[in-house]
C-alpha cells in the first residue's frame, strides 16, 4: 500500500496550484507566437494573471464537491459547463453547441470538432491529479469525463491522459523518465502525443539541442497546426527533460518553444510543484505571483469558488480521501512518512484500465441506472434528413451478479417510426462486452433541428428504470 503524508501531501498540492499560476503568468502574455523566444522570467507586474487552464479546475472542484465521486461522470461536467464556463472559442464553445443541441459527452467533443486534437482538455488536469494522489488509473477516469465534453475520443484527451497520469504519479515518483514511462503507458502507443513524447526523449537520448528538438517536434506537428496538442505536451516533455529538475530552466524551456505558452509553462510548473513541494518553488518567482487566483471565465454569480491558492488547496485536500475510498485505491493517507515501493511504482505502469477507457468509441455516449448501464452507439454523425434513416446502436451492461432481464420500449417524435428492434434484452453477469441491441430510426417528413426519442429500459421485478435519450440533430 502507498502511504502519503498528510502535511507532505498538503504541502504538494499547494505547489502545483502556486505553479500552475506561476507558468500561466509568465507564458501568458507571449501566447500564439509561433518563432522560438527568449523569455527569462515574469514581462508583467507583480500577481497572478487570469488563466482558464485554472478557471475549469475551480468548476471540475465544485462538482466533485456537489456531486461526489460515485456520481461524478461527463454528463455532470457537461452540465457544469454549461452553467458556469462562459468562453465561446474554438474546442470550448463547439462543445457547448453541441451539448444545447442535445448531444451528450464524448459525442458533444466528437461532432463536426475541428479542434478535438487542441490544448483545451490536458491543460486543466492537475486537479485529478491532486485528487487521486500516486493513483494515475482513478486520474485518468475522471480525466477522460474532463476532456470528452469538448474533445471526444481524440488526442486532446489522449493528452489528459498522459498529463493526468503524471502528475498523480509525481507525488510519489521523482524520476522524470519514469514518470513519462507512466504517461507514455496510459494512452496508444501510436497516437500522435505519444509520437511528439517519443521524438523528444530519442532527440534528447541523443544529446540535440533544445532548440533542434522543438523544430523536430513543429515539423512533426505541421499537419496538424498551431495550439493542438500533440506539439505543445512535446514542450511540456522538453522542459523536465532539458531542465533537468531546475524549476526556473524546465518552465522557460517549454515556455520558450512558443505556441499555446501560458498552458506548456503552467503544466510545468505544477508537476514540478508536486514533485519538489514549496520548497521547490524559487521565492522570488513565488513571491511575486502571490496567493491569490485571478478568473478570467467563469460565471460566479451563484456559486462559490477557491479565490486563493490555499482554499484551493484546503477544498481540493478535503476531498481527495473521499474520492481515493471511492475507488478503492490503495492508498493511506496518514500523519506517518511518505512510503511507496518498487512495486507500487511498477503497479502504475499496468495499462489495461487505460485501454479500456480510451477504448470508448468515439460517437457514442453512456447511461447509468444503477442495476446496468448503456452506450449508445453512432455509426456516424448523429444526423437525419427528412423521411431518412439512421441506424443506433445500444450496448446494455450487466452491473450486477444476477442476471437481468430488460423489457424495451420506443418513444418517437410524431410520425417517426423504427424498426428491427426487439422488444427483450438478456443481460447475463460475466458479459465484459454487454448485449448489443439495435434499432433503425426512420423520420417524417418533418425533421426539427434537435430530434429527441426515450428508449426505456425497465427490468421486471426493480423499481427503477434507464431512460436513454437518443437525440439526433435535422
Amino acid at each position: 500500500m502507498i502511504k502519503l503524508n498528510r502535511s507532505v501531501l498538503k504541502d504538494k498540492i499547494h505547489a502545483c496550484w502556486i505553479g500552475k499560476n506561476i507558468g500561466g503568468t509568465i507564458g501568458g502574455p507571449y501566447e500564439g507566437r509561433r518563432e522560438i523566444l527568449d523569455v527569462k522570467g515574469f514581462s508583467t507586474q507583480g500577481g497572478a494573471l487570469p488563466n482558464d487552464d485554472l478557471d475549469l479546475q475551480l468548476v471540475w472542484l465544485l462538482a466533485m464537491e456537489e456531486h461526489g465521486p460515485y456520481h461524478l461522470n461527463a454528463q455532470v461536467l457537461g452540465e457544469y459547463w454549461i452553467s458556469y464556463i462562459v468562453p465561446p472559442w474554438n474546442e470550448y464553445g463547439i462543445g457547448k453547441c453541441n451539448m444545447a443541441a442535445g448531444l451528450l459527452p464524448p459525442l458533444s467533443g466528437e461532432y463536426r470538432n475541428n479542434w478535438k486534437h487542441s490544448n483545451g482538455a490536458w491543460i486543466r488536469s492537475e486537479i485529478w491529479a491532486c485528487l487521486a494522489p500516486a493513483c494515475p488509473d482513478v486520474a485518468i477516469k475522471y480525466a477522460l469525463y474532463d476532456a470528452s465534453v469538448d474533445h471526444g475520443m481524440a488526442e486532446g484527451t489522449y493528452a489528459e491522459f498522459f498529463t493526468a497520469a503524471i502528475e498523480s504519479a509525481a507525488f510519489v515518483v521523482s524520476d522524470v523518465r519514469k514518470l513519462i514511462e507512466i504517461g507514455l503507458s496510459k494512452i496508444p502507443s501510436d497516437c500522435r502525443v505519444a509520437r511528439s513524447v517519443k521524438i523528444v526523449l530519442d532527440s534528447y537520448d541523443k544529446g540535440l539541442d533544445w532548440k533542434a528538438t522543438r523544430n523536430l517536434l513543429r515539423e512533426d506537428s505541421a499537419d496538424l497546426g498551431w495550439f493542438q496538442a500533440p506539439a505543445n505536451v512535446g514542450f511540456v516533455v522538453l522542459g523536465l527533460l532539458y531542465g533537468e529538475g531546475d524549476f526556473k530552466k524546465s518552465m522557460l524551456y517549454a515556455v520558450n518553444c512558443g505556441d499555446d505558452t501560458d498552458c506548456t509553462g503552467a503544466t510545468v510548473g505544477a508537476l514540478l510543484g508536486i514533485m519538489k513541494g514549496m520548497e521547490g518553488i524559487p521565492e522570488d518567482w513565488k513571491s511575486h505571483i502571490g496567493d491569490n487566483i485571478v478568473t478570467i471565465s467563469l460565471n460566479k454569480s451563484c456559486a462559490r469558488f477557491p479565490s486563493t491558492c490555499t482554499e484551493l488547496t484546503e477544498r481540493t485536500f478535503s476531498m481527495a480521501p473521499i474520492v481515493l475510498q471511492a475507488n478503492r485505491a490503495n492508498v493511506l493517507i496518514h500523519d506517518g512518512d511518505t512510503e511507496a515501493s518498487g512495486e507500487d511504482i511498477e503497479r502504475m505502469l499496468r495499462s489495461a484500465t487505460a485501454q479500456k477507457l480510451y477504448s470508448c468509441p468515439p460517437n457514442s455516449y453512456s447511461v447509468d441506472f444503477i442495476y446496468a448501464s448503456a452506450r449508445v452507439e453512432f455509426d456516424g454523425e448523429p444526423v437525419i434528413e427528412p423521411s431518412g434513416s439512421i441506424d443506433v446502436t445500444i450496448r446494455f451492461f450487466n452491473k450486477t451478479f444476477d442476471p437481468v432481464h430488460l423489457k424495451i420500449r420506443l418513444f418517437l417524435p410524431e410520425g417517426w417510426s423504427a424498426g428491427g428492434w426487439r422488444r427483450d434484452v438478456f443481460l447475463h453477469h460475466q458479459m465484459p462486452d454487454g448485449i448489443a441491441w439495435s434499432v433503425t430510426i426512420t423520420a417524417s417528413d418533418r425533421v426539427e433541428a434537435t430530434n429527441r426519442i426515450i428508449v426505456e429500459a425497465a427490468a421486471p421485478g426493480r423499481p427503477t428504470v434507464g431512460l436513454i435519450p437518443v437525440t439526433i440533430l435535422g
